[in-house]
């Protein structure tokens, strides 16, 4: 089964990413991405946090794209695993 979208969750300041879901099946799973990576894939210096929802909403197909691609991969991490994404994760 092909991984969805899921919920958009917001900004977490204290790890500097933002978290979102997607979806497998009946299973939720647990995402972010660094807001470097964010900045580094629309090539900013530096996002105003008041600024990061809409960046997110801006990249949000590239984003939701290499998600997936690291769960067919099966490429979690944490507690509970989900899949974080880095500014490496971006490199090609």
């Amino acid at each position: 089964m092909a991984l969805t979208r899921g919920r958009f969750l917001g900004y977490e300041f204290d790890r500097m990413v933002m978290l979102f879901s997607m979806v497998d099946g009946q299973r939720e799973i647990p995402c972010a991405i660094s807001t470097s990576a964010m900045d580094d894939l629309e090539g900013v210096a530096r996002s105003r946090p008041n600024q990061r929802e809409a960046q997110f909403m801006r990249l949000r197909d590239r984003i939701e794209e290499r998600a997936a691609l690291k769960f067919l991969a099966m490429e979690f991490e944490g507690t509970p695993p989900g899949i974080i994404l880095r500014s490496i994760d971006f490199k090609t």
